[in-house]
Formats: C-alpha cells, sequence, structure tokens
C-alpha cells in the first residue's frame, strides 16, 4: 500500500513538470526581457493594425520569481499585484510568440508587439508577424491553444528576438 501511495506521488509530482513549460528568457536574464508585464494593464491599447505603446520597463531591484524565471517591475505596487495572482499577468504560452505558436513553434516574442485579448497578454515576435496574428486574432488563438498543449513541456526558445534590443530592466 506504502509503495502504490509513493508512486502514485511520483506520478502526480511527474506529471506536473512534464506540462509546465519553461519561460522564455534572452540575454537579459529577464522574463520579457525585463519589462513589467503587470504594466501592460495600465496602458490604452490601439487599435488593430496600429502599434502599442511601448512597454514599461521594470528594474532590476524590484523583482520576483515565477515559473523559474525572474519578472521585474518598475515599481514594488505592480511587484506585490504580481505576486497576488501572477498567472494573470504573465504572457501566454510561457512568453513565446502567439502567432508561433499558432503554426506550431516556440520562438521569442518581442515585449513591445503585445496585445491582451480576454484578459490574457499576447506577445508575439517582429511587426510581420503581428500583422498576420492581428488578420485573425480568434482563429489565431484557437490555433495556438491547440498546439499549446503538445509543446508546452518542450524546452523554451534559446534564440535572440530579432530586430530588438533590450533597455530593461534599469538599474
Amino acid at each position: 500500500m506504502k509503495w502504490i501511495i509513493s508512486s502514485a506521488a511520483v506520478l502526480m509530482t511527474s506529471a506536473t513538470f512534464a506540462f509546465a513549460g519553461e519561460q522564455y528568457i534572452d540575454e537579459t536574464g529577464f522574463a520579457v526581457s525585463g519589462y513589467d508585464v503587470v504594466a501592460y494593464w495600465d496602458m490604452d491599447q490601439n487599435p488593430v493594425g496600429t502599434a502599442q505603446p511601448a512597454a514599461v520597463p521594470g528594474k532590476a531591484d524590484i523583482t520576483a520569481e515565477y515559473n523559474g524565471a525572474t519578472f521585474a517591475f518598475s515599481s514594488e505596487e505592480n511587484r506585490d499585484t504580481f505576486v497576488a495572482d501572477p498567472a494573470k499577468y504573465v504572457p501566454a504560452y510561457d512568453g513565446h510568440c502567439a502567432y508561433g505558436v499558432s503554426k506550431g513553434g516556440k520562438v521569442p516574442a518581442n515585449p513591445n508587439l503585445w496585445r491582451i485579448v480576454d484578459g490574457t497578454l499576447y506577445l508575439n515576435i517582429t511587426k510581420d508577424v503581428v500583422g498576420f496574428w492581428e488578420e485573425d486574432i480568434p482563429g489565431n488563438i484557437t490555433l495556438a491553444e491547440n498546439n499549446w498543449t503538445g509543446i508546452e513541456g518542450k524546452d523554451a526558445s534559446t534564440n535572440t528576438i530579432p530586430q530588438f534590443s533590450s533597455s530593461a530592466p534599469v538599474k
């Protein structure tokens, strides 16, 4: 009986780790390139087809850990908000490009190419990709959700975000 309980506990723990994906981390060493994930919710979104406001840089000394990654925040208030409910604020697909996931892969995402849809933060890799993403946001989310179940447990992308250099987190 003890063996069965121990085996069940190991299987449950293994299943949890098998389905948890790794957060995308770029050369900054921070999730979302060191930008504040809570700050997105305070910005006005621009209409589809136009650029979003730039992401808000976090500070290197205001951080929190989640999903094996360090997130930086622009204020202690934002950090505390994040800590209270991190799943609400982290970008979809462990910070990988939403359109890339809709196509079946894990590629990096640019924190300045964002959109919040139905309470979820989505990031994309390049301005051109944003155009493809925005042609059918609901359809691309459906494709990404279907693909994510098969790729979530795979290693995070180790690629550099093209045409992007992070100025965050600030010291």
